[in-house]
């Protein structure tokens, strides 16, 4: 047996055969001692789960970002430009923001206006109803623009660099294989799931990274390090010659190639942004931390949801070592003879790392917590739109039906959103890199819905109906940059016409700095709005804002611990940029 073959051998593919197998039947029985426990099936129980440790939620927050957006896009990014989309990845101390701002709201509104499910319901009781459903209708918007047919055409690169199925083998093998996994496991399968995957996922992409440098050091970590840093270092050469590097996350130069995608400073403002969005607004995310208030007092409930968003914290500052640091490697042992290793798309940068270093066995264990990694964020995704759909359309619209209806509207609402994703796909591949269509797409969304949230809760005078306007307007004209984009490439195209002429700061401007004007424009015109219209009554602001009974939550639920757990996660993060500045 040929141990360090560079392509899978029939034990890899017994391995993962069995671990499968294994998982799923470790998936099945957590389920149904689940529902035992329960004694009958809950809708709510289905999308939600039931109060978890804080370390299983922090696995559930971790393992719903990580998805094959990271293993292709990510690592083929690093190949391609370095460790600029770090910028997007090094967000642990974001996540401290869920933990510590927006938990102790969510478990008030529990407390005094009665359960929250959605992120939709914050803004409905903040400001109008209709707020709340535009929220719900942006997000499945935008998880059939970035999330499903993104993860759909990634997975299927993956399985094909990995695998060596046709694309659209893997592709639509991955959504029929979450789908049932979605219907039969609910909320409770995501996070077992997760809690089976994410120490693989962990623990093989180090693997992967540490063989890899080795290789490339010729057998010594540190040398291989020197080795992808020097030929970083000779990458992204300008018109004049000169090498500016992709071994640096800011990009000062207007000479440097890469100054139009991480314009200096803007990059990190632009990239703050969307991840507040991300992290602490997204139902995606969120719903891992909603489901834990469930029959326990406020400050025990939120102690455990902020202990699991530090845990995730840490966790997020892992994936910038195990996909976009290998994707590096990658593009360095590609380019230096001898080494065996050919790169002929930077997309299947990972999938060529994992065949070519891990030897035989191990790229079949490695290969079950990838594949689990993808199930569970899809299945997340999955689980989100039920939940939004149902929540906030259906049950208002119909109400006392069977729990039973109410699971199966969820389930055919997905259905509809991952059609519409896959039937994205073409359209999606016509707009840039993977990864940075990615983050351009997120850059339009999350202006509007990161005002709504920081003005309802920052200021006590921003009215019900400027929220609404704010939201609507704001998602309207980054719909009408997407499209834009579309017509123009990106902004890169030489357009001709009056039309295009006169709005050319429209469509032309850098995708961060059109960002960050406009959350400016936004938040001004929230604030315009509010001197015209009513003002919140007394119930929006004391829900929302920060009230004595606010802060004196917040005092309980913590201690010295949480503090310092806290602080390691900003100073990693200082300490990356520096390293990388």
């Amino acid at each position: 047996m040929d141990w360090h073959s560079h392509e899978f051998i029939w034990l890899d593919w017994v391995i993962i055969a069995v671990g499968i197998l294994a998982v799923s039947w470790a998936v099945w029985r957590s389920v149904q001692k689940d529902k035992r426990l329960q004694q009958g099936a809950n809708s709510e129980d289905y999308l939600f789960g039931k109060g978890e440790p804080w370390y299983i939620i922090g696995a559930a927050i971790f393992a719903a970002n990580i998805g094959s957006e990271h293993l292709v896009g990510l690592a083929g990014t690093g190949a391609k430009a370095g460790v600029g989309m770090a910028h997007w990845e090094m967000q642990g101390w974001m996540i401290l923001i869920l933990g510590w701002l927006f938990v102790p709201f969510y478990q008030l509104m529990n407390t005094k206006l009665g359960k929250i499910i959605t992120m939709p319901d914050f803004l409905k009781n903040r400001y109008t109803p209709r707020t709340g459903s535009w929220l719900s209708i942006i997000t499945l918007i935008a998880y059939v623009l970035t999330k499903v047919s993104v993860t759909a055409f990634t997975g299927g690169i993956f399985m094909q660099s990995l695998l060596g199925l046709p694309f659209w083998y893997g592709a639509i093998g991955l959504i029929l294989l979450t789908g049932v996994f979605t219907v039969f496991g609910g909320m409770k399968g995501v996070m077992t799931l997760s809690a089976i995957q994410t120490p693989i996922l962990i623990a093989g992409s180090f693997l992967v990274l540490f063989l890899g440098l080795a290789a490339l050091g010729d057998g010594s970590i540190v040398q291989g390090w020197t080795a992808m840093i020097a030929h970083a270092k000779t990458l992204n050469v300008g018109a004049d010659g000169h090498p500016y590097g992709t071994n640096h996350m800011f990009h000062f130069e207007t000479g440097d190639p890469m100054y139009d995608a991480y314009p200096g400073f803007w990059v990190f403002i632009g990239a703050t942004i969307i991840g507040f969005w991300y992290w602490a607004t997204d139902q995606h995310i969120v719903q891992r931390v909603l489901g834990q208030t469930k029959g326990e007092a406020n400050d025990v409930v939120m102690k455990r949801a902020r202990r699991g968003t530090i845990a995730a914290g840490y966790f997020k500052i892992l994936p910038v070592f195990m996909f976009l640091i290998p994707g590096m490697v990658a593009a360095a042992l590609a380019a230096r003879p001898g080494s065996g290793f050919t790169l002929t798309n930077p997309d299947t940068a990972f999938g060529s790392m994992v065949k070519f270093v891990l030897p035989a066995g191990v790229k079949g264990i490695v290969t079950i917590g990838f594949i689990s990694a993808l199930v569970a964020s899809l299945a997340a995704f999955f689980n989100s739109c039920a939940t939004l759909f149902t929540e906030d359309f259906y049950k208002p619209m119909f109400k006392g039906k069977s729990e039973a209806r109410y699971v199966l509207v969820g389930r055919i609402a997905t259905i509809v959103v991952v059609f519409l994703g896959i039937v994205w796909i073409p359209v999606m591949m016509s707009l840039g890199s993977l990864y940075s269509y990615l983050q351009g797409i997120q850059s339009l969304l999350a202006p509007a819905m990161v005002a709504v949230f920081v003005m309802g809760i920052f200021s006590k005078k921003i009215t019900p109906k400027s929220g609404e306007a704010g939201l609507i307007i704001g998602f309207l004209i980054g719909m009408a940059r997407l499209l834009t984009n579309i017509f123009t490439n990106t902004g890169q195209d030489i357009m001709t016409g009056s039309l295009w002429e006169s709005t050319r700061w429209f469509w032309h401007t850098n995708w961060l700095i059109f960002e960050i004007w406009l959350l400016v424009f936004i938040m001004l015109l929230m604030v315009v709005v509010s001197f015209f219209t009513a003002k919140p009554t007394a119930q929006q602001v004391d829900a929302i804002t920060f009230t004595s009974d606010y802060k004196a939550l917040i005092l309980k639920s913590w201690d010295k611990w949480d503090i310092i757990a806290s602080l390691g996660v900003v100073v990693i993060c200082i300490l990356f940029y520096m390293y990388f500045w």
